[in-house]
């Protein structure tokens, strides 16, 4: 059974990650998903749930109310949201774009030294890469942490986490710019990339429909095996430096 209620107080994705989530805790949900835009929440039940179970998920954070929608149905069809209807290149154009630019800046970089040499190319990729992902989750450092919590298998026991993790990035960035002791930098983004990785395989193996926060609270991304793709280049590249210089 689907039901759809209004949800005022929220302002940012940051907030609809942060009722998705409490949301989905409550007994008997099957699924929650929010429409921003609208300030509406569908959730998919196992069972009828009481509109004041619902109300006490949320009493810990007063600004979002949740109140019955004028249109309750039952067994509705689920409606494609916009980003299912979007191609694939047009959803995911912003990280596909930010990769271009980072993959040609470090290549152009190569070959101003007039020689191609490829653990070299890759320290600066990791560089521009924590930098430019670092900057995007410090736009709205509170909305990253909230959507991160959604799937990260650390945030989600402690939300601190999501607030270190993007200052963690940025440390890495500068690290591997100016060449900082290359062992430990490596060493530490491979563990890094490694627990961050099994979230995200988590969530998209159970085909969790949660928004991925790789870049932020600015882009609106839904976690898939691009994600996947992400997370396993930044590991694999620290993996390979490291094991060349042991």
């Amino acid at each position: 059974m689907t039901h759809t209620y209004n949800i005022s107080g929220m302002t940012c994705g940051g907030c609809q990650a942060k009722v998705q989530g409490l949301l989905s805790k409550v007994a008997g949900v099957k699924k929650v998903s929010i429409d921003l835009a609208k300030g509406e929440a569908t959730i998919d039940m196992e069972k009828h749930i009481a509109t004041d179970d619902l109300k006490a998920a949320l009493k810990d954070y007063p600004k979002y109310q949740l109140s019955e929608g004028q249109h309750q149905q039952h067994a509705v069809a689920p409606v494609p949201d916009e980003e299912e209807t979007k191609s694939w290149v047009a959803t995911y154009k912003p990280i596909l774009l930010i990769f271009a630019y980072i993959t040609g800046i470090t290549l152009l970089v190569e070959y101003m030294h007039g020689e191609y040499i490829w653990m070299r190319w890759m320290n600066h990729f990791m560089a521009g890469f924590f930098l430019v992902f670092s900057f995007f989750k410090l736009l709205n450092l509170k909305g990253f942490a909230e959507s991160y919590s959604m799937y990260d298998v650390v945030a989600k026991k402690w939300s601190g986490w999501g607030y270190v993790y993007a200052f963690t990035e940025l440390a890495l960035g500068i690290a591997f710019l100016t060449g900082f002791n290359p062992i430990i930098t490596n060493a530490v983004t491979f563990v890094v990339m490694v627990v961050s990785i099994v979230g995200v395989l988590q969530s998209v193996l159970n085909k969790r429909k949660i928004k991925c926060a790789c870049l932020g609270d600015v882009f609106n991304l839904p976690m898939s095996t691009i994600t996947i793709i992400e997370d396993a280049l930044m590991m694999g590249m620290s993996g390979v430096m490291l094991l060349k210089m042991l």
